[in-house]
């Protein structure tokens, strides 16, 4: 973060100080005292369940430069350390953030979409990186608070910033996109996660299009190719537009193949000769999710070769398809969260896996969230297909028995497990050397506790390089 003093973000903030402005600069932001660095300001966020004005003197004891607050609490010291009052502490943050973004001297890439963000948030910073300084969104900060933390940890080093936008409600994301400015964006495509509060796909779209409505002229919107929504999006903005896709597309993947650690394909970008890339994880959705940030150093100016290097390099975020061998059993952590599409494409790259002939490929799948009346149907929906791709499906927890259900529409030996310790002591009991098994469900569903109980010994399978 470029350091701030008191004034600016008092200025900033809209906001009133109470006590002495002693010159301090300040070197960071943090929303919790637990893990606060010396000469950060303390936002006191209030949520469902906290508040962080019960944390003032935990901020103050590791070393807080300064405190964001909606109030002081009767009895406190103002002489302490400087305090800025504000209406609201989470708009504070926000009106921040807009304005500190202006501060810089950077060229944003804003990513959003139903599924895939944080892969294609984590191949287009190691493509870039190739070339530029990047700052790219950590961990799963690409809400209303993440967003705007992500955009206070760039630095005046920073040449483009690459940070995902996230939303579960209508009228999200375009206040991010006022934030952080992008002057690219990335929509991955049009799914029905959060359907339960959009209502339809077509909702979602209209939700996802702000960010094709946010960019400038002389900006970039980046979209799939196989997206049934792209004329729609394409149509929402002012921006020039690069299409990518498996096969198709102005920046796209041909000769696909699997290999043992992943998927190889030939990079090709119209006006440049195909380049050979080998990403170390494996299903045509990944490969699409690497074209996205393939289009994005395209725009930026790189070089099909460069670009090829980043996605070679690239090593996702953990959860993603991650494999690793236990006992000879071939095991895929897609556990990182779950919607009936990214669902849908794990099942398809489990099926597409090679195996020997007497192995067997497993699914093992939690519940869905936020899918609302929705929920019956993509839950058998997803068992079916899985049953149909000839995986041995296995279900597990209470809110995943409709996939159980839907399995058993076409195959017997479904099974179901309401219990995460029943399911891992199956699984110890019913695989051998050779199998494959895939883990997914979302994050409440805990089904990264399954696998680990089950499948305890990791050893990584050495990714492509």
């Amino acid at each position: 973060m470029k350091p701030l003093t008191i004034e600016e973000i008092r200025s900033a903030t809209g906001g009133e100080l109470v006590g002495e402005d002693t010159g301090v600069m300040v070197h960071e932001v943090s929303t919790d005292s637990r893990h606060l660095t010396q000469g950060a300001l303390f936002i006191a966020l209030r949520g469902d369940n906290f508040d962080g004005h019960a944390f003032l003197q935990a901020a103050v004891d590791a070393g807080a430069a300064c405190l964001l607050v909606d109030h002081l609490p009767e009895g406190w010291d103002s002489a302490a350390l400087p305090c800025i009052v504000v209406g609201d502490t989470l708009n504070g943050l926000q009106r921040l953030a807009y304005w500190y973004r202006r501060q810089l001297d950077i060229r944003v890439v804003g990513i959003t979409g139903s599924n895939g963000k944080t892969s294609v948030k984590d191949f287009t910073a190691s493509v870039l990186s190739q070339q530029f300084r990047v700052n790219a969104t950590k961990g799963n900060l690409n809400n209303h608070i993440g967003l705007p933390l992500s955009v206070l940890s760039a630095d005046e080093a920073d040449q483009v910033c690459v940070w995902e936008m996230g939303m579960n409600h209508s009228g999200e994301i375009a206040p991010l996109c006022e934030i952080c400015a992008p002057e690219f964006g990335i929509i991955t495509n049009i799914g029905t996660a959060h359907i339960e509060f959009l209502g339809s796909r077509q909702g979602i779209a209209e939700e996802k299009s702000a960010l094709a409505r946010a960019l400038p002229d002389q900006g970039t919107l980046i979209v799939t190719a196989s997206c049934d929504y792209v004329d729609y999006l394409i149509e929402r903005t002012h921006s020039k537009v690069i299409v990518a896709g498996n096969c198709r597309g102005a920046v796209r993947a041909e000769k696909l193949r699997l290999t043992d650690s992943g998927s190889a394909f030939d990079l090709s970008i119209d006006g440049e000769d195909s380049v050979p890339v080998e990403i170390g994880v494996c299903g045509k959705h990944m490969v699409n999710n690497a074209l996205l940030a393939a289009a994005a150093g395209h725009a930026l100016g790189m070089s099909a070769e460069t670009i090829a290097r980043g996605l070679n390099a690239c090593v996702l975020t953990s959860g993603r398809l991650r494999r690793y061998e236990s006992a000879g059993v071939s095991v895929i952590d897609d556990t990182y969260n779950a919607n009936p599409d990214s669902v849908i494409a794990a099942i398809e790259t489990l099926s597409e896996l090679p195996v020997d002939e007497k192995s067997r490929r497993i699914v093992v799948l939690g519940m869905m969230a936020e899918l609302g009346v929705h929920a019956d149907r993509e839950h058998r929906r997803v068992g079916e297909l899985a049953a149909e791709k000839g995986l041995q499906v296995v279900s597990v927890g209470k809110a995943a028995m409709q996939i159980n259900l839907g399995a058993k529409e076409v195959s017997q030996t479904s099974q179901h497990f309401d219990e995460r310790d029943d399911a891992a002591q199956w699984l110890k009991e019913y695989t051998q050397s050779g199998d494959c098994v895939l883990f997914k469900g979302s994050r409440m569903a805990g089904m990264e506790q399954v696998m680990h109980q089950a499948f305890p010994q990791e050893q990584s399978i050495p990714q492509a390089s």
